[in-house]
């Protein structure tokens, strides 16, 4: 697993800030585990309660994460995930997902919690989305570098 060597980011204040979920629409159990393990994580950091919308699909992440993100939210936490297939649709849809929303944290300053699996198959999508039987929550992981992201800004600011 790749979380081996994580830092702890647990401990991020979070309060008064304003934090967006926007989250994909595709492979119900696995998304439901990265929302409730985000909701979770920011409510442990002391986050009043984020806004939630879905979008269709990961595809669909960045434009959205982009409006919130210029609508004066301190964060936006893109959750999605991707699962490989027998045609060349996941590499251009992890690709497309993975440079936007890059772009949207470099074009606007506002933190992205990423939180797209990108996956070979379900089991790892599984593995990563916090359910009980899950060996990473990375829903908290993209929560945590958010709001720890959005603390180091605003002392810059």
């Amino acid at each position: 697993m790749s979380g081996q060597g994580s830092p702890d980011l647990g401990s991020a204040d979070g309060r008064g800030l304003r934090i967006a979920i926007v989250a994909s629409s595709w492979h119900t159990v696995v998304m439901d585990g990265l929302i409730a393990g985000t909701k979770e994580a920011l409510s442990a950091m002391g986050c009043p309660e984020p806004v939630l919308v879905r979008v269709p699909g990961s595809f669909e992440l960045p434009l959205v994460v982009q409006a919130y993100a210029r609508s004066g939210y301190d964060a936006v936490i893109a959750l999605g995930v991707v699962i490989r297939g027998g045609t060349p649709h996941f590499e251009y849809v992890c690709q497309a997902a993975t440079d936007g929303l890059s772009r949207v944290a470099l074009e606007t300053g506002v933190p992205v919690g990423f939180g797209l699996l990108t996956c070979d198959d379900e089991e790892q999508a599984l593995d990563r989305a916090g359910l009980p039987h899950s060996k990473e929550d990375k829903g908290r992981e993209a929560a945590q570098a958010a709001v720890a992201t959005a603390r180091v800004l605003s002392s810059v600011r």
